[in-house]
């Protein structure tokens, strides 16, 4: 069975059991939550990984996307940043890689990652055929199940990208910007139907519920720019994928939806709230947002700002971004970069949400910080190896102070004059 129907049937699974084990819910207030379609357990039964809970009550996940392209389909630098992802805190990882072989890239990847291994099948039909006139229904339906098999835990679809939704695209300045999304208008287009992951929906569900892998229902029309964020396509496509959500949960299939894109930072609680009314509260799964449209080289610090907004509003699930977001292929160096923002992001949303514990670390690190205790710093932070890095460079690592305020650090006056009060 499924982690739906487990729930359904008011039975608690071994994954329950040990996503209770790092959350602040009891596996039955998991199990009922998975019931009423607001959280997921992310694991296929054919992969050997930690099983990882998005949603309701939860703690806020983060997904690092990794894959080659045409341009760099290095094996081995994938496996890299498979293992940089998840050293700096991602809960999930997609395989996104479109160059070099991808089926083989992608078996790799989940025979070697110990978190949920997500994809985009889409884009691997689309490789094999860059030309829709060469694409059929069935090669798209063949790809998802191809992935299925692989073993992969959750998949992008963008099943909501429908015939109607394009005239609704006229007055957008950067049109669709999926790539998922783009190619299936092409494909519409060219064929003159609709879009076989729509029409085709009930067989996906089929394949999914097999081995209990989470469709997140992607937003193939996600908006750009902020220019573009909440229009008419967006809405449109929301409002289909609640629908397609609750068909999914009425088969024993765990959902997710997936948002935008480009939001600016007055509109995220507005698109937060529309997404959990149109899906009936499913797990919301954003990349970023982007909060401005100027910032390449720095966008993983545009997409933690809307992020941890995002969160606080009601978000269950952050995307990374890099700081080669709209440049390039990202290296190891931006792979941990996107990381560390995304999880800042997400720590400081489930704080300002009275996540229980969540403030922990927080407090054992100002403690450290009151004591100079300069190791228990290095081990409480996010990235210990940069942080060590940083002071060792500013040639005070030997020193009881830092370079920033020498021998007029707060914490070592506040120190002395703690000594004076105990006299």
């Amino acid at each position: 069975m499924t982690q739906l129907e487990y729930a359904k049937k008011g039975r608690v699974s071994p994954e329950m059991l040990n996503v209770a084990g790092r959350e602040p819910l009891t596996a039955e207030q998991i199990r009922d939550n998975i019931a009423g379609g607001s959280t997921v357990i992310v694991k296929s039964d054919l992969h050997d990984c930690l099983p990882v809970g998005i949603g309701r009550n939860l703690t806020i996940k983060i997904n690092a996307n990794i894959g080659t392209s045409n341009y760099n389909a290095d094996p081995a630098l994938e496996l890299e940043k498979l293992a940089a992802a998840v050293k700096y805190g991602a809960d999930t990882v997609m395989d996104l890689s479109t160059g070099g072989n991808i089926r083989a890239m992608r078996r790799m990847i989940v025979a070697g990652s110990r978190v949920p291994v997500g994809t985009v099948p889409v884009y691997e039909a689309i490789v094999r055929s860059p030309d829709p006139s060469g694409l059929s229904e069935d090669d798209f339906l063949d790809s998802i199940r191809t992935h299925i098999e692989d073993g992969v835990d959750f998949i992008t679809v963008h099943c909501g990208v429908t015939r109607n939704c394009i005239p609704l695209l006229e007055s957008r300045i950067m049109g669709v910007v999926s790539r998922g999304g783009s190619f299936l208008i092409k494909w519409m287009l060219h064929h003159g139907r609709e879009n076989p992951l729509y029409t085709r929906y009930d067989e996906i569900l089929e394949m999914a519920r097999q081995h209990d892998v989470v469709l997140s229902l992607g937003d193939g029309l996600r908006p750009g720019c902020l220019a573009d964020a909440t229009d008419k396509a967006q809405i449109q496509e929301l409002k289909i994928l609640g629908e397609l959500a609750a068909r999914a949960q009425a088969r024993g299939v765990q959902v997710m939806i997936e948002g935008p894109g480009h939001v600016p930072l007055h509109a995220i609680k507005e698109n937060i709230e529309l997404q959990k009314t149109y899906c009936n509260g499913a797990p919301f799964y954003v990349l970023g947002p982007l909060v401005t449209d100027i910032s390449p080289g720095y966008d993983h610090l545009t997409g933690a700002i809307g992020g941890a907004l995002a969160g606080f509003y009601g978000a269950d699930f952050l995307c990374y971004l890099t700081p080669k977001e709209h440049l390039g292929l990202p290296d190891i160096r931006d792979v941990i970069d996107g990381v560390i923002a995304s999880k800042i992001a997400a720590h400081a949303a489930d704080i300002a949400r009275g996540i229980p514990g969540a403030r922990d670390r927080d407090d054992a690190m100002s403690r450290a910080r009151s004591n100079l205790d300069w190791e228990s710093m290095y081990r409480i932070s996010l990235n210990p190896d940069r942080a060590r890095e940083i002071r060792k460079a500013a040639g005070s690592d030997e020193a009881e102070v830092c370079t920033m305020c020498g021998d007029f650090c707060s914490a070592k006056i506040n120190r002395e004059c703690r000594a004076q009060y105990r006299k």
